[in-house]
């Protein structure tokens, strides 16, 4: 009886360590996954030199807008930005003034608002509306429903921008980041960041500074 009662106890035993080696598997491969996903996403977002993806976004005229809509373009000043954010505020005569100075020379800007309006209501669509009219903007301000572009793109903040280049019928990612060094007053400015890389593309030179720190308010997801 004693021997049939140490022989139970064994085999639960050995049963017990079985099921922690299988729970310590599955934590392992969970980690393992977590730790995949964690690095793949960490990669997302364009580098210098990249292809960057057309897109089909709603502009505030209610029509759809897609780069490929600018055939004549030599590329284009894509901005993230929004309604909302005192950054983004702070930058919008200076994004207006970019567009009435490149467009006519092949570099639009397409402006893009990010931004889920759930989370941030002020950077609603009919919001958007009303503040291009307000400012009396001049390019499209696209609304990225769905947040599907922004983190292919690997903006991060409103404003973030970045620059294209049309190379054999591609669009390359020649600058990101900030429009200039100093947000808070336009007359302080020193360095014209987008600036100086648009006018080396229009003349053929390398961009000496093909990358900034984006400085700006966080895009809003849930």
């Amino acid at each position: 009886m004693k021997k049939l009662l140490i022989l139970l106890l064994v085999v639960m035993s050995f049963i017990s360590c079985k099921k922690e080696d299988k729970t310590t598997e599955q934590n392992t491969t969970n980690d393992s996954i977590q730790k995949t996903e964690t690095t793949v996403t960490e990669k997302t977002g364009y580098k210098i030199g990249d292809e960057a993806i057309d897109f089909s976004l709603k502009n505030i005229d209610d029509q759809m807008v897609s780069l490929a809509n600018y055939p004549d373009a030599k590329g284009f000043i894509v901005i993230f930005t929004c309604n909302h954010c005192p950054y983004a505020v702070a930058y919008e005569d200076r994004i207006v003034a970019l567009n009435n100075k490149y467009a006519s020379l092949g570099y639009p800007v397409i402006a893009i608002n990010p931004n889920d309006p759930t989370v941030q209501p002020e950077d609603s669509f009919e919001a958007m509306k009303v503040r291009a009219k307000e400012k009396g903007f001049t390019f499209p301000y696209l609304f990225d429903e769905g947040q599907k572009v922004y983190p292919i793109y690997g903006a991060t903040k409103t404003p973030h921008v970045f620059i294209l280049n049309k190379e054999n019928d591609k669009n390359i990612v020649k600058y990101i980041g900030t429009i200039d060094n100093n947000y808070e007053d336009a007359n302080a400015v020193t360095e014209k960041y987008v600036e100086a890389a648009v006018d080396a593309l229009l003349s053929g030179k390398e961009i000496q500074q093909p990358t900034t720190v984006a400085v700006g308010c966080t895009i809003k997801t849930k």
